[in-house]
């Protein structure tokens, strides 16, 4: 399940961006959330396991038309593709009207989860 982010989960968000390459250094960490708390089109959701432990986080570019998933996170013991595939399920049923699109970081991912639902609705 995914949940909003708010000031109050700073550093369970700060947490799991840690695991991203690129956000390991604290400066850059603190200001990719500042990003996400200050831009109005950049969103942050937590993402809630089936025991309703918060076990990862994704990062969003919502534009009018589409989104752009910057990042997924994922704690150690959730990592995998089903639970990334069923983040971005979540994604797309909040913005069931949005094309998403993958980062540089995300667009395998992004691409693996459209060649899954083109073949759940083909049955190709």
């Amino acid at each position: 399940m995914l949940v909003k982010y708010k000031r109050s989960y700073e550093k369970i968000a700060m947490g799991f961006l840690s695991f991203i390459p690129d956000l390991k250094d604290l400066n850059t960490l603190n200001n990719e959330i500042a990003l996400y708390q200050d831009d109005d089109s950049h969103e942050l959701y937590l993402w809630k396991n089936e025991s309703d432990d918060f076990s990862g986080i994704v990062g969003l570019e919502v534009e009018d038309k589409y989104i752009v998933i910057r990042q997924i996170s994922l704690s150690p013991s959730e990592r995998g593709e089903g639970n990334s595939l069923a983040i971005l399920d979540e994604v797309h049923a909040l913005y069931p009207d949005h094309k998403m699109m993958g980062s540089f970081e995300t667009t395998k991912l992004v691409a693996k989860w459209e060649a899954r639902n083109r073949h759940q609705n083909t049955g190709v």
